[in-house]
């Protein structure tokens, strides 16, 4: 099996989807489909569940997800340990964010690295801030922009980038919810609110109401800060975002912070990755570019 095999298989893994990891990859679905057969008759195993709706990794496809992973940064390392310049450094780097976290860090820190290596690529996946640090761990990415937990994984690397506090949002068109934060009267435990389903927000938020004897009245538990924004704009309730977001954000006019006392806890907006792919020479010359950026 050769790389352009792994990182097929890699593709799939990653999308689950064939139509959408042939396009990654530049091949037909046909011809992906037939490079998986020809990897799982190498390794005599089912790598992949396949139906006429789904395709789900087999209990080998995880393990194998991990060996191709391995392989093809163990081919990097020895790859660029051949050539002396580090100016031409070639190959692809895979970094997951949150869309804020694109045009409020990356953008710049990217900016910087791409003048220094043009020929490395750049594959970015956005999505929710809480995958962050899984996808890392998982090695499904090489780096993540990412909220920095309280207890740190003693097998990450961390750089702070910025610092965001946590605010609390109301709807400025007139309805009901706005009606009841004007008033001032308002109660907790009656105010409808959009909450995030996990991560470092929802947990300084669930400290907050233990902190305050407050039994919180949740309409709806969101995966995204820019949809909490979204469900608040349009009245359902009232929500909890990091700043950086509400700033970001091409609703921020339709949605106002309240004043609340105390205020949430701020947290620390990080780059991360596995401390053990340090060693490959484009994660480092791209955690370098971070740290110039940062000390800038």
């Amino acid at each position: 099996m050769d790389n352009k095999h792994l990182k097929m298989f890699l593709a799939l893994a990653d999308t689950l989807h064939f139509a959408q990891a042939s396009e990654l990859c530049h091949v037909s679905p046909s011809t992906l489909s037939r490079n998986i057969q020809q990897l799982e008759q190498q390794l005599s195993v089912s790598l992949f569940e396949r139906d006429n709706r789904t395709v789900t990794l087999t209990r080998e496809g995880e393990l194998f997800v991990q060996y191709a992973k391995s392989s093809l940064a163990q081919w990097d390392v020895f790859k660029h340990s051949l050539e002396n310049d580090g100016d031409d450094l070639l190959g692809e780097i895979s970094i997951y964010c949150s869309v804020t976290a694109s045009h409020s860090f990356l953008h710049e820190i990217l900016a910087r690295y791409r003048q220094q290596f043009p020929k490395v690529e750049i594959k970015l996946h956005t999505g929710d801030v809480v995958q962050s640090l899984p996808r890392v761990l998982n090695e499904q990415e090489d780096m993540a922009i990412a909220a920095r937990p309280d207890v740190l994984p003693a097998n990450l690397a961390f750089q702070t980038i910025g610092v965001t506090s946590l605010v609390f949002i109301a709807p400025t068109e007139r309805c009901e919810v706005q009606a009841q934060v004007d008033s001032g009267q308002f109660q907790w435990n009656d105010l409808p609110l959009i909450v995030p389903e996990q991560g470092i927000t929802r947990k300084r938020l669930d400290k907050w109401f233990k902190q305050k004897s407050i039994k919180p009245n949740i309409y709806s538990e969101v995966a995204g800060n820019e949809a909490i924004v979204s469900m608040v704009s349009l009245g359902f309730g009232v929500g909890v975002v990091p700043k950086i977001v509400l700033d970001n954000s091409p609703l921020k006019d339709s949605v106002r912070i309240m004043n609340v006392t105390p205020a949430l806890a701020p947290f620390e907006v990080v780059i991360c990755c596995l401390k053990k792919r340090l060693k490959n020479p484009l994660l480092h010359s791209l955690w370098q570019v971070s740290k110039e950026e940062i000390d800038n």
